[in-house]
């Protein structure tokens, strides 16, 4: 794992819950709504929220789940609520939802593309179930996204858990998200899993998608950041250099603001 030594899980804990109560209070907001997953951001992310002391409602989105992202998902809330008296769990089976609207889309030859695709739309009706129950209570959407899945590589969807109020652990590199878990007393079947999105409805890992671990690409996020330079590059680490590159420039669309155009007057 690389951490940085002058990485404080106890400062950083009190002061993303510092700003995420402030953020709150000043938006006239009661809470939070948290998508849970059984993976290491979400369980971070709703632990921090729930620090706040202020409402926080944890929604499982199951869609042909596999069972082992079930079990963590619930053993994290379990934990949680047990802890917290101001977390609530609901859980919004979307199985039938999502195998309905794909019997209303024509198929595709392109079975990678249309794959990709319908892990995609898994998110997108994530995101609208977390927005409507956001609503319902007046609470924000909190994302579970990191630095190095945000501002790294891209590996997120657009409209999907990209779509959220605010971005608690945004300013967070993955080994920093589990140093956090750990201090803020993650279950450890969370911490100790691979990293996964849960969007194929198997366990592919977030490694197997990336073709890097998430190790490999702070690496090479730094390695850009402070211009290492390319003479002591390993075989693998030019190979984890160009994965990050390529990554990073074909998911600009995602990182940057959506392009307007601007008419001559």
């Amino acid at each position: 794992m690389v951490l940085n030594n002058s990485f404080s899980a106890e400062s950083a804990s009190n002061q993303i819950v510092n700003w995420l109560k402030n953020y709150a209070l000043e938006s006239k907001n009661t809470g939070f709504v948290v998508g849970i997953s059984g993976g290491i951001d979400s369980a971070v992310t709703s632990t921090l929220c729930a620090l706040t002391g202020l409402d926080v409602l944890c929604v499982t989105m199951p869609i042909h789940q596999a069972k082992s992202h079930v079990s963590r998902a619930y053993e994290h809330i379990e934990q949680l609520k047990q802890r917290f008296p101001n977390v609530q769990h609901i859980e919004s089976d979307l199985t039938p939802l999502f195998d309905t609207l794909v019997s209303h889309f024509p198929s595709s030859d392109n079975s990678n593309k249309l794959q990709l695709t319908l892990a995609n739309t898994r998110a997108r009706l994530r995101m609208t179930t977390l927005y409507y129950f956001a609503g319902l209570y007046s609470r924000l959407v909190a994302g579970t996204g990191n630095k190095i899945e945000d501002f790294g590589v891209g590996f997120y969807t657009k409209y999907g858990d990209g779509g959220v109020d605010l971005s608690p652990i945004a300013d967070l590199v993955k080994s920093e998200v589990f140093a956090l878990g750990a201090h803020l007393g993650v279950p450890k079947s969370i911490l100790t899993a691979a990293p996964t999105d849960g969007l194929f409805g198997d366990d592919r890992t977030d490694e197997e998608q990336l073709g890097a671990s998430y190790d490999e690409l702070e690496w090479a996020m730094t390695a850009v950041e402070m211009q290492y330079s390319t003479q002591d590059f390993t075989t693998r680490q030019q190979e984890v250099m160009d994965i990050y590159k390529r990554l990073h420039q074909a998911n600009q669309h995602k990182m940057n603001p959506i392009p307007v155009c601007k008419l001559k007057r």
